[in-house]
Order: structure tokens, then sequence, then C-alpha cells
């Protein structure tokens, strides 16, 4: 069986896993939500770094077959420097999804919500400068969603209102594509695909993750689908939060 680590700013990165456990159900699964350290939208590069490479060395120490930087922030700033660092270990990150976006818009306008550290990331600025010849991106910080999902807040009044204030700019553009850009964001999906109608399509980046975490465990040769599955929850503040979103999941 494979042994997965996953890490995250907070409990976002359990959209990822969700994804992860539909292909991969009978493996040993660890989640480390730095939520102690959350939101890392707002904090330097090198912050960043210095909580990979803590969370990395906790992985190794359980011989972790491979890590999911389930958090865009982190793998903007800190997965080119993990696998510098870590040359034998396959790290996984977070891919803006603009590709499928902008082949799929019919207004020509897609937007895209993200941390403040996702948008000024290298990864997602040569993901976007590929495609913004051919369409119109928008962005929008998510101001408070990653608040709201810790929290546990996923619908209701409040939610709404956070939510409308981020994504209306982007529907005021004439975007009909909405990307995701922040793994807290999918337990907000519900509330964004109501607020923006049945015309938009929102699209959350954890399948195609899922997806390539599972070929690089089989380019690597590690056997997956033999069980037990197990999974360790771990924080480095309280785990309230993130008991409570793995229930709800």
């Amino acid at each position: 069986m494979a042994r997965i680590g996953i890490f995250d700013s907070g409990s976002g990165g359990l959209s990822v896993y969700r994804e992860l456990v539909k292909l991969l159900p009978l493996e040993q699964y660890r989640y480390y939500a730095d939520n102690s350290h959350c939101p890392y939208g707002e904090k330097s590069p090198l912050y960043i770094q210095r909580r990979a490479r803590f969370i990395t060395e906790r992985f190794l120490d359980w011989k972790a077959d491979i890590i999911v930087v389930a958090c865009n922030t982190a793998t903007a700033a800190a997965i080119a420097t993990l696998r510098k660092e870590y040359p034998d270990v396959p790290f996984v990150g977070m891919e803006p999804a603009v590709k499928p976006a902008a082949l799929g818009t019919e207004t020509g306008v897609i937007g895209v919500l993200a941390t403040a550290g996702t948008l000024k990331g290298s990864k997602y600025l040569n993901t976007r400068g590929l495609y913004e010849s051919d369409v119109k991106i928008v962005e929008h910080v998510g101001q408070g969603f990653v608040e709201l999902v810790e929290r546990g807040i996923l619908d209701g009044p409040e939610a709404e209102k956070t939510v409308k204030a981020s994504l209306q700019p982007l529907l005021d553009a004439g975007a009909d594509r909405i990307v995701l850009g922040c793994t807290h964001y999918p337990f907000l999906k519900p509330v964004i695909e109501r607020l923006s109608g049945p015309g938009v399509q929102v699209i959350d980046p954890a399948p195609a993750v899922a997806r390539q975490t599972l070929r690089i465990l089989q380019d690597c040769g590690v056997a997956t689908g033999i069980g037990p599955f197990s999974i360790i929850l771990e924080a480095s503040g309280s785990t309230e939060p993130l008991n409570r979103i793995f229930e709800l999941i």
C-alpha cells in the first residue's frame, strides 16, 4: 500500500483528500493542517518554505511514498524548493485550472478566485501567460473564504455575503468559467454555483491532482490497492476545525 502525505495551511486540503480517496481507497494517509500558521496567503515565500520543510520532514519520518502539497499558495511558494532539496521524494502540487477554463469558455472571459499568494506566484503567472492572449482573465482574492471554511461556515447568509463580494466582480466582467485557486474554496462550491447561476461552470482542480498522484505512484512502482485504509489527522493548532470538515466529507 502507498503512504500518502497531504498538507495544507488548514482544512482546505481535505478537498484534495476527498478526491484522492476515490481513486486510492485502500492506502495509508497522513494529513497535516498547519492551521496555527493559517492563512498562508499573506505570508512570505520564505516563511511558507520553512513550514513546508518542517512538514515534509514529519512525513519522511513516517516514510511517506509521496507528498501532496494540497495548497495553492504553498505550491506557488515552496514546491520548487522542496523538489530541489528532496530530489528523491515525489511531490504533487496544485495546478491552476486555467487551461480547461480557457478551452471551455463561451463568453471569452474566465474568472479566477485565489489567494493573493497564488495570484502572485510564478506557477499561476506562467499558466496565465499561455492563455491571456486568447481569453480575458479576471481575478479576485477570495476575501474571507479560508476563514469561513476553517470556522465550518460553508453555507447560509454569512457565507453568501462573503462569497458574493469576491465573486460578483468576476460575474460582472462576463466570466462563464470560475477557477477555484485555493483548496479551501471547493467547500464553498455549492454557494459559488448558486450565486453564479446555471450559465457558469465552477472548476475544482482537485480531481486532476488525484489523477496525477495515482500516475506518479504507478510510475514509481509503488503498490496500491492492497489495504487496509488508514488516516492520521494532525494539526499545528486546534484539531477541531480539521475534524469538523473531515466529518462532513
